[in-house]
C-alpha cells in the first residue's frame, strides 16, 4: 500500500486499499481528500530546477498531457488493487487497449484474439490495425489448441477478455497464460467484468490486465476511464506513446473515479450476490430458455469460475423462451426498475437487447456467428435491492 504501510505484514484487505492505496497520509491544504489540480502545465523555480527534473528523473509533472497528480493517485491505487507495479489511466477503456495494441504491434506482427470480445476492440484490428500491416486471427472462445494452432513466428500478442461480454465465457488463465510463456508472446486479458476483487490475472502470469474503468470502478455511470497494469517495465513504452497521443482523462474525471474506487469491494459484494440470485432466479423461470452466468452449474466454464474467482459480477444474460425480436423488445421495455442502456458496473441496473443496443447493423450472417439470437437480453444488476429487481424482472417477463 503506498505511502500508508501501518507496518504490519499482513497484506491489506480490498477495502482498506481502495481507500487508502497509493495516497499521502497527509495531503495538500491538510484536506483528507486529494485535490483536484486543473492545470495544464507546471512551473519550475529556475532552469536548474528543469535540469534536474530531466536527469534525475524527479516524480513531478511537467505538461498535462504527460500526467496529473490526482492521476499518479488513481494508478497506484489500481495497480494496487491488481497486485500490479505499475498502472497507465487513459480516457477510456477503448483508449487503453488501442494504446496497448499502437505500442506492441508493427506492421508484419499478428496478434490473436479469442472471438467473443468487444466488437469495438474486434473492429479496431479488423478495420484499423490492417491498415497498417497488423494481421489478427480470431480463434473460437476458449478453444485452447486452435488459439496454439493460430500462432506463427510473426505472433506478438494473445488477447481475450475474461469473463466475456455478453456470453460471460471464462478463460482458464494457467492455459491461457502457458500458451503464452512456452511461445515467448505476450498476453493480455480484459477483466473488465471480473474486476480485481473477482480475479487478479496478474498473479496467473498475464503480462498485461485491462480495464474499462468506467464500469465496476467508477461503478457510478458517471465517467469514462481505462486503464492498463503490469510490470512497470512493460508498461514503460505504453506510457511514453499514451504522452504522445494524449489519451488522457480530466482531473475532475480522476477524481470521480478516485472517489468511486472507495466503495469498490462494498458494491461488488452486492453485484456477486445480486448477480447469483437473478441467475437463479431467471433459470427457474417458465419464460426463460436458457441463462448465461457462470455462477451457476449449467454454465459450460462454471467449474473454471469456482477454480479462479471469488464471484461472477453482476452481469447475465438470458434468451427469452420461443420469442422474437419484437416480443423480446418487450420484457425489455416492461422493465420498470432497469433502465434501457448500454454500459454496464454501475449503481443503477440497466437493460438491454443485443441485436438492438449493440449489433443492429450488424449483417445477420455475423450476428449469429458471434452468438447475437434476437431473444437475448443482456442485465447489468445495480445494486438496488435484489428482491425488487427479481420482482420487477417477473412482472416484465409476465407483462
Amino acid at each position: 500500500m503506498n505511502h500508508s504501510s501501518n507496518g504490519s505484514h499482513r497484506a491489506a484487505g480490498v477495502s482498506t486499499l481502495a481507500v487508502h492505496a497509493g495516497e499521502l497520509r497527509q495531503k495538500a491544504g491538510n484536506a483528507l481528500t486529494d485535490s483536484i489540480v486543473c492545470s495544464a502545465t507546471y512551473t519550475f523555480a529556475n532552469t536548474q530546477a528543469v535540469i534536474d527534473f530531466l536527469e534525475k528523473k524527479q516524480d513531478r509533472e511537467e505538461y498535462g498531457r504527460y500526467g496529473n497528480p490526482g492521476e499518479k493517485v488513481v494508478e497506484r491505487k489500481l495497480a494496487a488493487l491488481e497486485n500490479g507495479e505499475d498502472a497507465i489511466l487513459y480516457a477510456s477503456g477503448m483508449a487503453a487497449i488501442v494504446g496497448v495494441l499502437m505500442a506492441k504491434l508493427n506492421a508484419g506482427d499478428e496478434v490473436v484474439f479469442f472471438d467473443e470480445c468487444y466488437h469495438r476492440s474486434r473492429e479496431f484490428c479488423s478495420q484499423h490495425l490492417s491498415r497498417f500491416g497488423v494481421v489478427t486471427r480470431q480463434i473460437r472462445c476458449c478453444d485452447y489448441e486452435a488459439m496454439e494452432a493460430a500462432i506463427t513466428p510473426k505472433t506478438k500478442l494473445l488477447v481475450s477478455e475474461s469473463p466475456t461480454n455478453p456470453h460471460l465465457s471464462v478463460v482458464d488463465l494457467e492455459r491461457f497464460t502457458d500458451i503464452g510463456r512456452r511461445r515467448n508472446i505476450e498476453t493480455l486479458i480484459d477483466a473488465t467484468l471480473a474486476t480485481p476483487y473477482n480475479v487478479k490475472p496478474l498473479e496467473y502470469g498475464v503480462d498485461y490486465v485491462l480495464h474499462s474503468a468506467t464500469k465496476y470502478l467508477g461503478g457510478h455511470n458517471d465517467l469514462l476511464a481505462g486503464v492498463i497494469i503490469g510490470r512497470k517495465d512493460k508498461l514503460e513504452p505504453i506510457r511514453k506513446l499514451r504522452g504522445i497521443m494524449g489519451a488522457i482523462n480530466s482531473p475532475h474525471n480522476i477524481y470521480l473515479l478516485e472517489r468511486g474506487l472507495k466503495t469498490f469491494e462494498l458494491r461488488m459484494q452486492r453485484h456477486n450476490a445480486t448477480g447469483q440470485a437473478i441467475a437463479e432466479f431467471l433459470e427457474s423461470h417458465p419464460r426463460v430458455e436458457r441463462v448465461f452466468y457462470p455462477g451457476l452449474p449449467s454454465h459450460p466454464y462454471h467449474a473454471v469460475a469456482r477454480r479462479q474467482m471469488h464471484g461472477c459480477g453482476g452481469l447475465i444474460t438470458f434468451l427469452v423462451k420461443d420469442a422474437d425480436w419484437r416480443q423480446t423488445a418487450a420484457v425489455v421495455d416492461a422493465a420498470k426498475v432497469a433502465r434501457i442502456a448500454p454500459s454496464l458496473g454501475g449503481v443503477e441496473s440497466l437493460i438491454e437487447q443485443p441485436l438492438i443496443m449493440s449489433y443492429y447493423e450488424m449483417p445477420i450472417e455475423d450476428r449469429r456467428r458471434y452468438g447475437i439470437p434476437d431473444n437475448m437480453i443482456r442485465l447489468s444488476c445495480g445494486i438496488e435491492n435484489t428482491e425488487d429487481l427479481i420482482e420487477d424482472l417477473r412482472q416484465a417477463l409476465e407483462a
